[in-house]
């Protein structure tokens, strides 16, 4: 949960990171930089996915496996250049999704009864 906490903090500050430090931002039209954070989150997030067993549900690997896939199409196939930003968002809002699922699959759920503090009003 830790890594997938994370992630979402990285994913949410990095745009912002990008676009308000002027040095940085000038390497943003450059199709490079989407290549490699691609191939530095990929890895990071297959390995976090295998390592919590998110896997095994399928709300939360097919999400995220499509997300990193509409992420990694975006910036290595050429021919979809001019969808490039819509396939990102696409891509993220998966991951994210995926994020919040397996955030909300791992919470204990508490069923309102006569026995807790509050009661069953």
């Amino acid at each position: 949960m830790v890594l997938s906490a994370l992630c979402v903090v990285h994913c949410i500050a990095l745009p912002f990171i990008v676009a308000g430090i002027p040095f940085l931002g000038a390497f943003t039209d450059a199709d490079w930089v989407h290549q490699v954070l691609v191939l530095m989150a990929a890895p990071l997030s297959l390995w976090a996915i295998s390592y919590s067993k998110a896997w095994r549900k399928w709300a939360v690997s097919l999400p995220m496996s499509g997300g990193l896939l509409l992420l990694a199409l975006a910036a290595f196939v050429p021919a979809l250049h001019d969808a490039e930003v819509a396939l990102s968002l696409l891509g993220a809002v998966m991951i994210a999704a995926a994020h919040g699922i397996n955030y909300l699959s791992q919470r204990p759920v508490h069923i309102h009864s006569a026995t807790c503090a509050h009661g069953a009003d």
